[in-house]
């Protein structure tokens, strides 16, 4: 018998690459502002509400564009997609380093929310639907890697930056610099987003069999194509009779898996993550000597933040989803602990500092990885453009209210007076204590669920049932 290969690892994990790039670009985009907002607060007097919106403006940009990336993804595909959002990228990155106003920097970080919105959405959803059930979790690890890579890059420019240079030309121009580097990956991007292939699974929505087929046989082999292909097709068809046919019912099962699928999206932002990504120097700042070893050790933050990254990735297709996640709770809750105490006692040198990376590890191998891989996959194919599109909206209007607020609590006199900025990071760890509840009550272990068959492991999960993957729910006077 001739070898067929069971798969194109090396072909699936290039064109999951290139997608991935929206998420550096997301990485680079969101975390930039952590290096310039000191300098941005100084240069536009800006107000600590006004500091705020400096850094959460982006996230309007970014829920926008998720809700919209739904309908685009559907309508146009996921390539092109992905090829607008390069395009948005470029846009942001050129605009935001030449602003000559406060309002004009906002308008431009929100065209960059934009992008970030609409690849943040359809980044995974393509990685998930070009991977095999068996490495989908190490593929749509790529995303996280990207996101942390994009951020670890932005902080090193950052602090480089701000080393050769003094005060004064940071406030004046500095910042612009910041922004302005951000164009070379853009336009990476935009080059590279084209000689990817349209995902199968949209190409055979839109009818298009023989574009899947090819693809699909690129990815294994000729006869594995063709059952994929078929047992793609099904799914397709019974989504499309279960809404006709049992429409109530399949309303029933959507609101669900929506449900859960945003909640996993907003609990991933009420970890605190992005306060450690986008204030770290100004956490750092109260127990460091000066701004610029605030910025260095930012850097430290990041790198952690991609081990962890690399741990979850070994992890996620052999240990599981769920284990995983619950472990790594449980670390994120002990490394705010950490940060809380450092901060409250008044702790000078890296305590507070190992607290912050204790905390970034555990988050980027559970939360960090795992959110992305479970958002991307919980949704059946009839709204996983859709049900993404809400759940990665979700997870940016959390995010607004946290980068929002955080400078609130933060700067407020009375509770920093009592606490030492140890107070927003206890409603952290009792956030993240929900979120443990949550996780072991509601999400199922998905790990080599293939992608047709979600829907009935999600809803057993609901029900307690002892159900595998391959049945179906059963039905009690149309009632699961």
């Amino acid at each position: 018998m001739s070898y067929q290969r069971k798969r194109n690892t090396g072909y699936i994990m290039k064109i999951c690459g290139v997608a991935a790039l929206g998420g550096l670009l997301f990485g680079y985009d969101t975390a930039v502002i952590s290096g310039a907002i000191e300098s941005l607060k100084a240069y536009f007097n800006l107000s600590p509400a006004e500091t705020g919106w400096a850094v959460s403006n982006v996230v309007i940009g970014c829920v926008v564009g998720a809700f919209a990336a739904g309908p685009l993804a559907g309508r146009y595909g996921r390539k092109k997609a992905l090829m607008l959002a390069a395009l948005l990228f470029t846009v942001s990155a050129v605009g935001s380093s030449l602003a000559p106003t406060f309002t004009w920097f906002v308008i431009y970080r929100i065209i960059g929310g934009l992008a970030v919105g609409i690849a943040a959405t359809v980044s995974p959803m393509y990685m998930s639907e070009v991977s095999p059930k068996d490495m989908r979790g190490r593929a749509l690890s790529m995303q996280q890697f990207a996101i942390v890579f994009g951020q670890i890059v932005i902080f090193y420019v950052n602090f480089k930056i701000a080393s050769i240079a003094s005060e004064a030309w940071l406030v004046e121009m500095g910042w612009r610099w910041m922004f302005a580097s951000g164009v070379l990956p853009c336009i990476l991007f935009c080059i590279l987003v084209f000689i990817i292939p349209e995902s199968p699974r949209w190409s055979v929505m839109v009818g298009r069999d023989d574009q899947a087929l090819a693809m699909l046989t690129r990815v294994s082999n000729a006869e594995h194509a063709k059952n994929v292909l078929r047992e793609i097709k099904d799914s397709i068809r019974q989504d499309q009779q279960s809404s006709k046919q049992k429409l109530s019912y399949a309303d029933k099962r959507v609101r669900f898996i929506l449900f859960v699928g945003c909640m996993i999206a907003i609990l991933q932002q009420v970890t605190g993550v992005n306060v450690m990504m986008y204030y770290a120097p100004v956490v750092l700042k109260t127990v460091t000597e000066n701004a610029q070893e605030a910025l260095f050790q930012t850097i430290w933050i990041g790198v952690m933040q991609l081990v962890g990254s690399v741990i979850g990735a070994m992890l996620m297709d052999r240990m599981g989803r769920i284990p995983l996640m619950r472990w790594g709770t449980l670390g994120v809750i002990v490394g705010l602990l950490i940060t809380s105490y450092a901060l409250y006692t008044e702790a000078t040198g890296y305590f507070a500092l190992f607290g912050m990376l204790f905390f970034m590890v555990f988050f980027a191998l559970s939360w960090g990885v795992g959110a992305w891989v479970l958002v991307s996959e919980i949704f059946p194919n009839r709204m996983r453009s859709q049900g993404m599109s809400i759940a990665v909206g979700c997870m940016w209007l959390a995010n607004f209210v946290v980068s929002q607020t955080f400078p609130m609590l933060n700067d407020n006199p009375y509770l920093f007076s009592q606490f030492h900025g140890a107070f927003p990071m206890w409603i952290f760890a009792a956030c993240c204590l929900f979120s443990y509840w949550f996780v072991s009550r509601y999400i199922p272990e998905t790990r080599g669920v293939s992608l047709e068959k979600m829907e009935d492991v999600v809803m057993a999960k609901r029900y307690r049932l002892p159900l595998s993957e391959t049945q179906p729910v059963p039905l009690q006077d149309g009632k699961p």
